[in-house]
């Protein structure tokens, strides 16, 4: 029953949209939660401190959802190549350009939810994607979707690492994938070579204190000095250590339309980037991942970024 059932998940989670599934048993991630605090003991956090109040729960689903017996991890492929046509404009990384990925993964996620609760009416659950404190890079490699590279993301032999991960906790036992245990990247040091503020480190991890995603996005302070010349033009994120893996040289263009760039964004030009205000970035951006670093700093962003 088990076996059939977690069958059934992964075909409904195929039809949902999904690229990818696996299932893993819910249990205390150790090894991850060790190497956590060891990237945060280290500073490399950045000022992100809510990463050192939650280790222990984001390596123990049991914790944020008590019932949890199963983790179905699931992989959406974002990548496109119809991106802002203007090559002076600022850029957006490739996984803001459409609507807001948590909404549309945890809502594909409650479909699938349902119908798991349609075939057992005793299932119960919890849905996540970047929204809660998961370790979803770690649960992906626990459900045998994929290793995690060099730059810290998640790749899959078949479609690369541009996807998002979901995760859905549920109440039930089910079939478990094996982990994905072997570690594809070889010799290859792609992602660490380019990138242009050397941030990767050589332990899977990343100093976020150097990470142009995280400095244009999370972190709180200025844009270093120091920094800003290697941005280029760069205002949300950055794709350079996924665009120069060799898993993506043959990705393919994702099939969701919520994540097709509005046409308005990708005609764009710089003028139009330096004159932005408040209400041109509503529109834009309402419904889109970038409307959390808000107009003020966005616009500074903008500005910082083309001075140079």
């Amino acid at each position: 029953m088990q076996k059939n059932l977690s069958q059934l998940i992964k075909s409904k989670a195929h039809d949902l949209g999904f690229d990818l599934c696996g299932i893993a048993a819910a249990k205390k991630l150790q090894n991850a939660e060790t190497a956590l605090i060891k990237w945060c003991n280290e500073g490399m956090h950045d000022n992100a401190n809510y990463f050192i109040r939650d280790t222990n729960k984001r390596a123990n689903p049991q914790i944020l959802y008590p019932a949890a017996k199963s983790v179905i991890v699931t992989g959406l492929n974002y990548f496109t190549r119809n991106r802002q046509k203007n090559t002076d404009a600022p850029v957006i990384s490739m996984y803001a350009l459409g609507k807001d990925y948590h909404n549309v993964v945890i809502q594909k996620l409650n479909e699938l939810l349902n119908y798991i609760k349609s075939v057992v009416p005793d299932a119960e659950g919890k849905a996540y994607c970047d929204n809660a404190p998961v370790m979803e890079k770690s649960w992906a490699v626990e459900a045998g979707i994929g290793w995690q590279g060099k730059h810290s993301i998640v790749i899959n032999e078949n479609i690369g690492s541009f996807f998002f991960i979901g995760t859905l906790l549920l109440n039930i036992e089910l079939d478990y994938d094996n982990p994905f245990l072997d570690e594809k990247c070889g010799n290859c040091t792609a992602c660490i070579d380019n990138c242009p503020t050397k941030a990767i480190n050589h332990d899977k991890t990343v100093d976020a204190r150097k990470c142009i995603a995280n400095l244009t996005i999370e972190s709180k302070g200025e844009l270093p000095e120091h920094i800003i010349p290697f941005i280029k033009n760069r205002v949300y994120g950055c794709d350079i250590c996924q665009e120069v893996c060799p898993y993506n040289e043959k990705a393919k263009e994702h099939k969701t339309p919520e994540f097709v760039i509005p046409e308005d964004l990708a005609n764009m030009d710089k003028n139009d980037w330096l004159n932005i205000d408040e209400r041109k970035f509503e529109k834009l951006f309402s419904e889109s991942p970038v409307r959390r670093v808000k107009f003020d700093r966005f616009k500074k962003n903008i500005e910082t970024v083309l001075k140079y």
